[in-house]
């Protein structure tokens, strides 16, 4: 007989294969999430409650915004210390930094994501913002230390922000703490690009003038002055990131190029990227542009300033 001789026996067969299709589905989701993700800590260990304290929202990432590391307080205590004395300007410094949740719990390399080919970003910047240094620690012996190493190109208070995602939450965190540079030898200027005299940076922001709290869109790129190809070369998985710090340093905003372009060779006849942003207070900004070219990497500000809302 043929299933035309039982029609109903005909219909549910599409339902069967509909029923067995789902549950295996189910299956093997419900199995990936019961593997183990390598971490001790849990969900728990990254709430904070504070009253009367404002929390991180996360934002679009088309449309990011600053975010106020600051005067929000972080589940994560971070600490810092240096090797061989105290930071001196123009010498390289080696440090130390220590990420525990709020219990005190050590916080490795097995409790974070890999971001940007990085588990964890370390944004360092000097009071005026004229230095900026984004740097990547490395795990040592130590439960929840990292070592890292960076050269101060003067003195004051240096500002070190981090920048990571715990694997037990899959969603970003950041802690910031200071330290003091003494005076000593000058640095260089932070523009340390590959033969800096042949490349000509530029940075154009839309709409004009910059209100706070409305999307800024901006426009970065690289042209040679000899006229030749820029052949840019990947930097932390994208082919450009823009960092803006307020003139406060309160927080930090870190831009990767729009959906697509960042993961995309760019036009090496003119180089352009493009980025957005939303920024929620007016004031003096500094955007910091990191690129890669020539096996080197580069790292320029420009300066933008942010009005009042009408």
């Amino acid at each position: 007989m043929t299933p035309a001789d039982h029609p109903a026996e005909g219909s549910r067969r599409p339902w069967r294969q509909l029923v067995l299709i789902t549950a295996g589905a189910v299956a093997v989701f419900v199995g990936l999430r019961a593997l183990p993700t390598g971490t001790d800590l849990s969900h728990m260990d990254f709430r904070v409650e504070a009253r009367g304290m404002s929390s991180i929202e996360f934002c679009d990432p088309l449309n990011p915004q600053f975010i106020p590391v600051v005067a929000v307080r972080s589940p994560v205590a971070m600490s810092l210390t240096t090797v061989g004395g105290g930071p001196v300007a123009g010498a390289q410094v080696d440090a130390r930094v220590s990420l525990r949740t709020a219990s005190g719990k050590p916080i490795g390399p097995q409790d974070l994501r890999e971001t940007h080919t990085r588990r964890l970003h370390l944004l360092i910047v000097n009071p005026d913002l004229t230095d900026y240094q984004h740097v990547h620690p490395e795990p040592t012996a130590k439960a929840g230390e990292w070592g890292f190493a960076f050269s101060p190109r003067g003195p004051g208070t240096y500002r070190v922000f981090a920048d990571f995602t715990p694997a037990a939450t899959d969603r970003g965190l950041y802690a910031s703490v200071d330290v003091e540079v003494a005076a000593g030898v000058a640095g260089p200027p932070s523009v340390a690009a590959p033969r800096p005299d042949e490349l000509t940076y530029h940075l154009v922001t839309e709409p004009r003038p910059l209100v706070a709290g409305r999307p800024i869109d901006l426009r970065f790129s690289v042209e040679s002055r000899r006229g030749g190809p820029v052949v840019l070369e990947p930097v932390m998985g994208a082919y450009a990131h823009l960092v803006a710090f307020d003139a406060d340093r309160s927080g930090f905003a870190h831009l990767h190029p729009v959906e697509g372009e960042g993961w995309r060779p760019p036009d090496p006849a003119k180089p352009v990227l493009n980025f957005k942003l939303t920024i929620p207070r007016p004031g003096r900004y500094v955007v910091w542009a990191q690129v890669r070219w020539a096996g080197a990497e580069a790292f320029v500000p420009f300066e933008v300033q942010v009005g009042a809302a009408p």
